[in-house]
């Protein structure tokens, strides 16, 4: 009878194992648009090991706040594992799609033995095209689920940092009409792969190009709208703790800052979609 009761009583979210009736218990989930970290997770096998991959508490908290125990998340741009490491603590199942084959190799041996190619499948391809989309639903399929519960974006911010030399890569775009066309087709996949009602998330700067502002955040905010998702929320996140090279570098930007009129980068968009 006790038992009886407290299902009753208890209040699950459709897209998470949140407990609503025991609310107060969950300090460790941030509910608030500005996120500081001060540092970046170095436990359960997290490392900085890569330039321009996203903290580990990022990928940790959307998939608390926006999955259940055994959902499938599709990261569109895997990098160097965190979001699959992520998976894998806190047990979630992912399909991560990686355009450089060497990266895939890399974050395959940093995961247990155990888990690839059942609950974490890594594919190597080209987010964008069609081929991958493909691949994400026989991947699906496979694990038994017509869609994902979740959906990663964390693309390359343009041309800020370049990450190969494959014209496919979204850093060698020749400018941002083009890097928003080819991000667009990446979103696409993500919407039609995605289940209805779940959530999509966006991890996205800004840049300066030509001396001024490139709001690139919000022109991929505005991208995602397009293929039809509709917009949760928008956290602002600090990027500081998240560098390989600090030091001098940082002098030298606030010399170009004081010279030149802007300011220096010291945040970036983790932006909330669902699918309606």
């Amino acid at each position: 009878m006790g038992q009886m009761k407290d299902d009753r009583t208890r209040r699950k979210l459709p897209y998470s194992d949140i407990d609503l009736s025991r609310w107060k218990e969950y300090d460790h989930i941030l509910t608030d648009s500005l996120w500081i970290l001060n540092s970046r997770k170095k436990t359960g096998g997290h490392c900085l090991d890569y330039h321009g991959n996203f903290v580990p508490q990022i990928a940790e908290q959307v998939m608390l706040r926006y999955t259940k125990k055994d959902d499938i998340v599709v990261d569109w741009f895997l990098g160097s594992g965190t979001s699959a490491i992520e998976a894998v603590n806190l047990n979630r199942r992912l399909i991560g799609i990686e355009l450089k084959a060497e990266l895939v190799d890399y974050v395959r041996r940093k995961l247990p033995s155990q888990v690839v190619g059942s609950r974490i499948r890594l594919l190597q391809g080209d987010s964008t095209s069609e081929t991958a989309r493909r691949d994400v639903e026989q991947a699906l399929r496979e694990m038994g689920s017509e869609f994902a519960q979740l959906a990663i974006l964390h693309p390359p911010y343009a041309d800020i940092i370049k990450f190969s030399d494959s014209s496919a890569d979204l850093s060698n775009c020749t400018d941002t009409d083009v890097f928003l066309r080819k991000f667009a087709c990446a979103a696409r996949n993500a919407f039609d792969t995605l289940q209805k009602g779940r959530f999509a998330v966006l991890v996205i700067g800004d840049k300066y190009a030509d001396g001024e502002l490139d709001p690139l955040g919000f022109k991929c905010m505005q991208a995602m709208q397009d293929v039809g998702f509709r917009l949760k929320s928008i956290v602002v996140k600090n990027i500081q703790g998240n560098e390989i090279a600090k030091g001098k570098s940082n002098n030298l930007w606030r010399y170009r800052a004081l010279a030149n009129g802007f300011y220096v980068f010291k945040h970036e968009y983790v932006m909330i979609f669902f699918k309606g």
